[in-house]
């Protein structure tokens, strides 16, 4: 997909994306954030050479997603302010600060196809059939290739402790 086609698409299924993702009870700039989120990460999928059949249904899908990744991490901010008290705020941000950096490093072992299939995966929340499907890979080299990532990423972090 060329940068003007892409363009083009992203125009054409914007209101789409923006209902899809205001569905979630989320303001407006927050949809739209969500929105400039999914087309961004669908544009790098193209530019990465992975196949998209459907790229308003994987548009539809990768939003949704976004959508309620947000909502759950909202919805885990308004708990934990209202549960925690003075000091365990700050432990709390440390800790995931630090969940944060152990993740990027030991992402950063990976080779690029297997952080491209766990950022799918985890992040996106995509199931093996929506990334054989968006990458045109096999749906059991993919299930190997997150396998055998979480074994490396394991065994790195074993002999770091």
């Amino acid at each position: 997909m060329t940068r003007q086609e892409f363009n083009i698409f992203s125009e054409k299924v914007r209101a789409k994306l923006l209902v899809v993702a205001g569905k979630t009870g989320m303001a407006e700039t927050s949809a739209e954030d969500i929105v400039q989120e999914a087309l961004v990460t669908l544009w790098r999928l193209s530019e990465e050479g992975y196949p998209i059949r459907d790229a308003e249904g994987l548009a539809v899908r990768i939003t949704r997603n976004l959508a309620a990744a947000r909502f759950r991490r909202q919805k885990l901010k308004l708990t934990e302010l209202t549960e925690m008290e003075g000091g365990e705020e700050a432990t709390s941000r440390t800790d995931a600060g630090d969940r944060k950096m152990i993740r990027e490093r030991l992402y950063g072992s990976l080779t690029a196809t297997q952080r491209k299939y766990l950022e799918l995966r985890n992040e996106l929340g995509l199931s093996l059939d929506e990334i054989a499907e968006t990458t045109g890979r096999p749906k059991s080299s993919i299930k190997t290739s997150i396998s055998t990532a979480r074994k490396q990423m394991l065994e790195q972090l074993k002999k770091e402790l």
